[in-house]
């Protein structure tokens, strides 16, 4: 009786251990995320290394830089959300990409192809202990989404993923000879900032089973924090817009938890998504977002 007794206790200790050093790493994960928030100066670079065409042309290295606000719109126990806004010329703001971040989340947004996304429902036990990182465009439609740990070993911390996603925004419009990325996405927290490495995939896809690489592709992307008094003009503009967005992203919400596939029109007379959602007024109602999006979903 007493063994058995010594048996039990031991597998309570075990288990509660388990539970306090999971609850730590959480933590850390947690405050490893919100290390991307603040304002920052961004410098985008990145250069095709490979192709097996033979007689494929490289494009040109792309680089630039770029001003940054990025705020935390949502600290949840098991989600943050961060928004990222651009500053041009010191003064005009513009609203850029957003990421969620999701503990153990059981959904997966999977760009297919075309503008077509699934979403997929994964099995607890595969994400247990991962954070799903989901990125959503500038008008908060669907871009692509990932689940990995954190990890946090000799000093360095760092979440790395690879998944399907649409044409980069420096490309979709300006390339039609491929039409999948295969994001090698590798992000770390660094002592002043944080770094987003890349190795993608330019992918031709007809059918998942037969994809053709065009190109390889390197991505180098430095956030170097900076004081936020530089991002004055982006904190006052989120405060006076966040209202809107805070709808769009409702609407958005929505139409996730009611679908299981979408695919969305690239222009609806003449004119993307992101610019109808940016010409509405800060008052407009859900139903006038609501109508906005609907007409893009095929």
């Amino acid at each position: 009786m007493k063994k058995k007794l010594k048996t039990i206790v031991l597998s309570l200790i075990i288990l509660l251990c388990t539970h306090i050093n999971a609850q730590s790493k959480k933590k850390l994960d947690r405050e490893a995320i919100k290390e991307m928030c603040g304002c920052f100066e961004i410098e985008f670079k990145y250069s095709e290394t490979f192709s097996p065409k033979g007689d494929y042309v490289e494009s040109k290295d792309y680089k630039t830089k770029a001003l940054e606000w990025a705020t935390l719109i949502l600290d949840e126990k098991n989600e943050l959300s961060i928004q990222h806004l651009l500053i041009i010329n010191d003064s005009m703001v513009i609203k850029h990409w957003r990421q969620d971040w999701e503990y153990e989340s059981e959904k997966t947004l999977d760009f297919v192809a075309n503008n077509t996304w699934n979403i997929n429902n994964i099995s607890k036990k595969e994400v247990k202990g991962q954070w799903a990182q989901k990125v959503y465009q500038v008008d908060d439609s669907p871009r692509y989404s990932g689940s990995a740990s954190w990890v946090h070993i000799d000093g360095n911390r760092y979440w790395k993923n690879t998944t399907d996603a649409p044409l980069p925004r420096r490309e979709y419009s300006k390339r039609s000879d491929y039409n999948v990325t295969v994001r090698g996405n590798n992000i770390q927290i660094t002592k002043n900032g944080w770094l987003h490495e890349q190795d993608n995939l330019k992918v031709i896809r007809k059918d998942r089973s037969e994809d053709k690489i065009l190109a390889e592709e390197k991505g180098y992307n430095t956030y170097t924090k900076k004081s936020n008094i530089k991002c004055t003009a982006a904190i006052k503009w989120w405060e006076e817009n966040q209202t809107k967005w805070s709808k769009v992203r409702n609407e958005w919400a929505r139409i996730y938890s009611t679908h299981d596939k979408l695919n969305f029109k690239q222009k609806v007379d003449g004119k993307r998504l992101y610019q109808y959602l940016f010409g509405l007024e800060v008052s407009s109602s859900n139903k006038e977002i609501r109508d906005i999006i609907n007409k893009f979903l095929n």
